[in-house]
């Protein structure tokens, strides 16, 4: 199999209505049928690349993703949203060209394509259940049933299914009733485990910066401060009542005792 993807040097791509970029000739048409077969653009790439990452704590092989993809770079636009592309030896990981990917499909049952796809559903499942406490443990064959159901609605519908979707469709998989983002439950804590820790003086300091007070609480303090005013004004005036009061020949009267309240 490796002389026959050896013969592949360029091909043409076109980008489909789709946005998807799908194979239109290659330098190979005896072994490369072209009728449905796509190509990974460097965007879908490195999103890929992303999403593998995670798998590699559960068994992810990165020298097989290598050998499953023929790699190429743009050599030239040929206009109305095509473009030819040459072969190139990058690294699919580690090359900074913006790389074109080629699924090696040309034994579809047990070419590298096929072993890549077995390799991250297998990881998948091994992930989603050391994440979650199912009820039953996920298998492997349950994920393939899921996504060939899936893929079998596509071909009723006379769509052919881009690579790039179904390498997703493994990577994204989750069980009816999950929901993606549970796979990260502890974000939130990890955030507030990254914030430094104040001591009692710096805090005392942060407290009394005025420049991190807000408006309301400016305006709190100005009430605050114009009420204590308008108090020791009412204290100052209402003073002599609070003395006895004289009479005519200067003699103070003897003030009425209050009631107390009960």
């Amino acid at each position: 199999m490796a002389k026959a993807t050896s013969t592949l040097e360029w091909c043409i791509v076109r980008l489909g209505d789709d946005h998807n970029w799908w194979v239109n000739e290659t330098s190979d048409p005896v072994r490369w049928d072209v009728d449905g077969l796509s190509i990974i653009d460097p965007r879908q790439l490195s999103h890929l690349i992303e999403l593998v990452d995670p798998l590699r704590d559960y068994g992810f092989d990165q020298e097989l993703m290598e050998r499953a993809f023929i790699l190429f770079r743009i050599e030239k636009d040929l206009g109305a949203g095509k473009v030819r592309l040459k072969r190139t030896k990058e690294s699919l990981f580690e090359s900074e060209e913006k790389l074109f990917v080629l699924p090696d499909v040309l034994d579809e049952e047990n070419g590298p394509y096929a072993d890549l796809l077995d390799l991250l559903t297998r990881c998948r499942v091994k992930m989603l259940n050391d994440l979650f406490d199912f009820e039953s443990k996920l298998t492997v064959d349950e994920v393939e049933d899921e996504l060939r159901e899936a893929q079998n609605s596509h071909f009723i519908e006379g769509r052919a299914v881009h690579s790039f979707d179904e390498i997703t469709a493994i990577l994204d998989f989750m069980p009816a009733g999950y929901e993606s983002d549970d796979e990260k439950p502890a974000k939130n804590t990890e955030e507030d485990d990254d914030l430094p820790e104040l001591d009692e003086a710096e805090e005392e300091k942060l407290k009394n910066d005025e420049s991190l007070k807000w408006d309301d609480d400016e305006e709190n303090n100005e009430d605050g401060e114009k009420k204590s005013k308008d108090d020791d004004e009412e204290k100052e005036d209402g003073g002599d009542d609070d003395k006895p009061a004289k009479s005519e020949d200067g003699d103070e009267k003897p003030r009425r005792k209050t009631r107390g309240k009960r």
